[in-house]
């Protein structure tokens, strides 16, 4: 009989599920939108309920379009949003706040005060990370504070912590589990990744009770069962990793120098640096990879905030398109006469600027600006990004082995003229992978290989498959005067932020 491996994939703005065959083909799939929630400026939420019911409809309706029994499947994978943080409660499961999102920036103040007492070097020395609202360790804080008699219960251990991956798991097991991996504990800002622990000097300095922390595994590592009545069957969940961790597998970058860039809602690239813990010196993040039967693998990461929310914006905000997939086609069309720069800073800046409190901005209107022009500005503003995070890692991996071509997934690769500006931007080849599903991919084959159904590492390595290469063709006259209208765009929207603020 045909074993079959589910992968959970449940990201910023939608949960999926992806059944995959034992040739890595996908079976069946499912995905469902929830709601993004936004009580005031810079902070975003979703209800964590909403997620769960989402990740429960979506697997059983990829499991009965596939037209098979749950107990033809080995294993569970499952990837996520990172740093979302969910505190629930211990007894009935019920979430005490919705879930604070990764993009959300209310505790920039609180950053600011521990930064001023010196924590800083502290928090970056222990955890690769730079002290900013994006990790969980400050949004736990805000919880326990601001929810009514939330810290007692916390002392007392009726609570419990986890980042969407551990909620997930926790309601899969019915309350038997509270586990995460590695790699989601490393975005907490509270485990120390030299160390591979959490850290007690990390949660002194964020006031957070180790007591409502989940164990933490490896990512491929038995995690618990499901019960019998979610799915018919109880089923293994053997892997576990952030979505940009899964990515970072799913595209088999395996190898020291190899680096990968994934486009959803933010886009995040990463550089795999081997066994070593590379220090940036250019505000990039050190996390952890992947961490494989005890071993652990480091990379650096660039985080940009909004990638396709920019597009988001257009088709929800704006309202000038209907669909995500039109933007490349109007791009195409657009007036390149028009210099039109957006820098979508609507959850402040990422990384290499790290700027949570700018907010977004457009140059170069005229009254023959629209659609078109806005759609190419949105998905240009991807690309320089991306070569902002690119310049600054080659920056901080001097002398080492690099590979010479990028890597990418995620919905926006879809786009030939974005995957084709991306080339022109970086002056880079840029390779698209057969499988643009590879954060799935990576969070199944994580189950697959524990499970015995996929193969090891170098087995999986030979399996990856190579769609489309888009190679460079701008002149580099154009290339650095489009890059450098960015970088001046970027400085006066910093520049603006910051003298609105001084005026406030």
């Amino acid at each position: 009989m045909t074993s079959y491996i589910l992968a959970i994939d449940q990201g910023t703005t939608s949960s999926r599920a992806i059944l995959f065959d034992e040739q890595f083909d996908i079976v069946s799939s499912s995905q469902q939108e929830f709601a993004q929630h936004f009580p005031s400026s810079g902070m975003v939420e979703h209800d964590a309920e909403e997620i769960w019911h989402s990740v429960v409809a979506t697997c059983r309706k990829a499991i009965a379009d596939a037209g098979i029994n749950a107990s033809q499947i080995a294993g569970i994978g499952i990837t996520n949003q990172r740093e979302t943080t969910v505190i629930w409660d211990k007894s009935t499961g019920k979430p005490i706040h919705h879930a604070i999102v990764w993009q959300d920036r209310r505790t920039s103040n609180y950053c600011n005060e521990l930064k001023a007492s010196g924590h800083e070097e502290t928090v970056r020395d222990k955890t690769g990370l730079l002290l900013d609202p994006y990790f969980s360790a400050t949004k736990i804080n805000w919880l326990l504070d601001h929810v009514d008699r939330a810290r007692k219960k916390a002392e007392d251990g009726k609570l419990l912590f986890g980042t969407i991956d551990t909620y997930l798991l926790w309601r899969l097991t019915d309350g038997a589990s509270h586990k995460t991996d590695a790699t989601n504990a490393s975005r907490t800002m509270l485990f120390n990744t030299a160390k591979n622990e959490w850290d007690d000097a990390l949660l002194k300095i964020f006031n957070v009770p180790r007591q409502i922390l989940p164990a933490v595994e490896d990512c491929a590592a038995e995690f618990g069962n499901t019960v019998t009545d979610l799915f018919g069957a109880s089923i293994p969940v053997l892997g576990i990793a952030g979505d940009q961790h899964a990515a970072v597998l799913g595209q088999a970058c395996f190898s020291p120098g190899m680096i990968k860039s994934t486009y959803g809602t933010g886009c995040f690239v990463m550089l795999n640096t081997g066994e070593q813990r590379a220090e940036s010196k250019n505000r990039l993040l050190s996390t952890i990879a992947y961490r494989i039967n005890g071993k652990t693998t480091y990379a650096l990461e660039g985080s940009i905030f909004i990638a396709g929310a920019a597009v988001q914006w257009l088709r929800d905000g704006l309202k000038i398109i209907d669909d995500a997939s039109q933007t490349g086609g109007l791009a195409a069309e657009a007036d390149r006469s028009q210099d039109v720069i957006m820098v979508p800073a609507f959850a402040g800046l990422g990384a290499p600027y790290w700027e949570p409190d700018v907010r977004g901005a457009i140059f170069g209107l005229t009254r023959n600006t629209g659609p078109r022009e806005l759609s190419r500005a949105a998905l240009e503003a991807v690309c320089y990004q991306t070569r902002d995070l690119v310049d600054a890692m080659k920056k901080d991996w001097q002398g080492q082995k690099e590979e010479s071509v990028l890597r990418v997934d995620g919905g926006m690769v879809a786009s030939d003229w974005t995957m084709q500006y991306l080339a022109d931007t970086l002056a880079t080849p840029i390779d698209r992978p057969s499988i643009l599903e590879t954060t799935a991919l990576g969070a199944a084959w994580l189950a697959g290989m524990k499970s015995g159904v996929w193969p090891d590492m170098e087995g999986f390595s030979k399996s990856w498959k190579l769609q489309n290469r888009f190679e460079p063709r701008l002149d580099e006259a154009k290339r650095a005067h489009r890059y450098n209208s960015w970088l001046a765009a970027v400085e006066s929207t910093i520049s603006q932020s910051k003298a609105s603020s001084k005026e406030i």
